[in-house]
């Protein structure tokens, strides 16, 4: 497991490299002027020479390739630089914003795996059932729905019209403090509709790989041996059905920044969404370089993730092989 996870690093690096160096390049090509919006309402009225020098300031008057070599080097010395549109440190903006982002897409990835397994597991016991059909059709339904959408929909119905759970935000309208009671509440309303957003496809997954289990030689041995249905199915084809699913796990990591990052939005949650469009509206190049940086980081460890789980459910994948 070592020497996979070590190639797997090391692949990496060239990715990581040419994500950085692709976000200073659209940036730089975009026809948004960073000067422009950190100067603000000033800047209508600043005088070129004034302009100059802020731009100067920035370091946005240099080459692009100067410009990334700049925050590579300072970054690998654990610097990335000052964001211009939060007027902060990069780190500080991103360390305050990082764990509620983390705590959304964690419960909602919860929330997903455990109702995908469960209902797909159900509808594989009678493949064409009432149930089976169903979710099935609810689960297609939602592929299409964008979380964005889902989102509205969860806030018209649960806050507006029964008025059972808060619309957005991390605490209360009144509250000046942040308890533990009003983050779970908070909390049920984006992490749900995110978690449900990327539920069909564990569903899906489950639903196919437990039904073709269910098929396989070594299944239907254990049912000729007399075991019960419920450890059949928990105890074999579970296990065996399982495995593709596993292998979702990582390439669903992008689909699930996207979904958090809109519905945070969405839920005026106080995660990275916000500072994410900022960077991207002002052409902050040292946060959204950071913020690349730490999504590509993510979809990476997602890959390994999936690899690591794979290996273990399937004795016969080695680690090293």
């Amino acid at each position: 497991m070592g020497r996979m996870a070590g190639r797997r690093a090391l692949l990496a690096v060239p990715v990581l490299l040419a994500v950085t160096f692709g976000v200073f390049a659209v940036a730089a090509a975009s026809p948004f002027d960073p000067v422009k919006a950190y100067a603000g309402t000033a800047g209508l009225t600043a005088s070129q020479e004034n302009l100059d020098q802020l731009r100067a300031n920035l370091g946005v008057d240099q080459p692009l390739v100067t410009r990334w070599w700049n925050w590579l080097t300072a970054a690998l010395h654990g610097d990335l630089g000052e964001s211009s549109v939060m007027r902060q440190p990069v780190a500080d903006v991103i360390g305050e914003r990082l764990g509620w982002s983390v705590l959304l897409a964690g419960t909602a990835f919860l929330v997903a795996i455990v109702l995908g397994t469960g209902l797909g597991v159900l509808a594989a016991r009678r493949p064409g059932g009432l149930l089976d059909r169903c979710v099935s059709a609810a689960a297609y339904t939602l592929e299409a729905a964008p979380a964005f959408w889902l989102g509205l929909l969860a806030i018209w119905f649960f806050a507006l019209k029964l008025g059972v759970l808060p619309a957005g935000g991390l605490t209360d309208a009144a509250s000046d403090t942040v308890t533990f009671d009003q983050v779970a509440g908070h909390l049920v309303l984006p992490a749900s509709v995110l978690g449900i957003s990327q539920l069909p496809w564990f569903f899906l997954y489950v639903r196919q790989g437990v039904a073709d289990a269910l098929d396989e030689e070594p299944v239907r041995g254990a049912r000729a041996r007399g075991l019960r249905e419920r450890t059949v199915l928990l105890g074999h084809a579970l296990r065996s059905g399982m495995l593709p699913m596993l292998t979702l796990i990582g390439s669903r990591v992008p689909e699930l920044i996207t979904g958090a990052l809109l519905v945070e939005t969405v839920f005026s949650w106080p995660g990275i969404a916000a500072a994410t469009v900022q960077a991207a509206t002002s052409v902050d190049f040292p946060l959204l370089a950071a913020l690349t940086v730490l999504a590509t980081a993510a979809v990476v460890l997602g890959n390994l993730l999936s690899d690591v789980l794979y290996a273990l459910a399937d004795p016969r994948v080695g680690f090293d092989g």
